[in-house]
């Protein structure tokens, strides 16, 4: 394990249009060492030539090509079974960082004793061409804390494998929601950074603004994840609700 290596895990499913951003904003980052592992799941469009580009410019860059189609939990698995960094980073295909995103999480998580921190981050439109008002984070969560709470984005997720083992996802719909709590389970807690470093993109067809879908899948991960019974998953969705309404009621 390299201690200053950052794992960037990225699952890519048909993003050819967004993914070249994606892979400058981590190019652009001022802390440059780190691989990034693209984990394309089968995309009928061309997102894995695109990928593949981009590695023959930049040996850092690695295109993970899966001979079926599993979903985001087996790309980002694929993608964390190659992974050679202490510091796990997750950046979904079609979000960015700032430039300084990295540098400035590290530099705050060796100070912080957490086994995951994130950041603040803005929206933006799928065209890039709109940004949304600046979303905070929670200064600190446990388990319970996160259980009823929607303050983790993905793509601001750092995680200290030293302090957290080893990292993989189940395979269910917010598999990263479960991730989180699979590491906050057994003690520990995240950290938030209060600063405005990534871009988180809303694509018009993207699963996660399906929010009925959402809150029903929210509610089957307490019960059959988590193994809550009915009332504390009731009181900890209606933390989620309203918290996810306070979120996304601007954009």
């Amino acid at each position: 394990m390299n201690n200053e290596l950052v794992s960037i895990i990225t699952p890519a499913f048909r993003v050819a249009p967004v993914i070249g951003e994606t892979i400058q904003s981590v190019i652009a980052q001022t802390h440059a060492n780190w691989e990034m592992l693209i984990a394309d799941d089968c995309s009928p469009d061309d997102t894995r030539e695109t990928v593949r580009q981009w590695t023959t410019n930049d040996s850092r860059i690695r295109l993970i090509a899966l001979e079926q189609n599993g979903g985001p939990a087996a790309a980002r698995n694929a993608a964390l079974a190659e992974a050679h960094g202490r510091w796990i980073a997750f950046l979904d295909s079609d979000d960015l960082w700032l430039p300084t995103k990295l540098e400035k999480q590290i530099e705050f998580h060796k100070k912080s004793g957490a086994k995951l921190t994130m950041t603040g981050f803005r929206r933006i439109s799928a065209d890039g061409r709109t940004m949304g008002r600046y979303i905070d984070v929670p200064h600190r969560l446990d388990y319970r804390g996160l259980l009823g709470n929607t303050a983790i984005a993905t793509s601001s997720v750092l995680i200290d494998s030293e302090l957290a083992g080893p990292v993989r996802m189940k395979k269910t719909y917010y598999d990263d929601f479960a991730c989180w709590l699979s590491l906050l389970k057994g003690g520990g807690y995240a950290l938030g950074l209060q600063e405005d470093l990534m871009r988180y993109r809303v694509m018009g067809k993207s699963v996660s603004r399906n929010k009925r879908n959402s809150a029903l899948q929210v509610w089957r991960a307490y019960r059959e994840i988590e193994k809550l019974n009915v009332a504390t998953s009731l009181w900890y969705f209606g933390q989620y609700a309203i918290r996810g309404l306070l979120k996304y009621q601007n954009f």
